[in-house]
């Protein structure tokens, strides 16, 4: 379980940290069609929590897994 915890925050920073900081979020939509929904995706204030919830997730799982230790 602590494996994929980590993982999971990892993973979600890395995509997120992409989506916020680089154009791979309206390339994706405009490749599967979904370009309506870059008005309501493509703004700091829903990339930005999402970054700060995988981080606390990444750090949450590495405090847990220190703690097992």
């Amino acid at each position: 379980m602590k494996n994929k915890l980590l993982a999971l925050g990892v993973g979600g920073t890395i995509l997120a940290t992409l989506c916020c900081f680089t154009p791979l979020l309206p390339i994706v939509l405009s490749a599967l069609g979904l370009t309506g929904l870059l008005g309501v995706l493509y703004k700091d204030a829903v990339l930005l929590p999402i970054l700060a919830g995988f981080l606390i997730l990444t750090g949450y799982a590495l405090w847990r897994q220190k703690k097992q230790k």
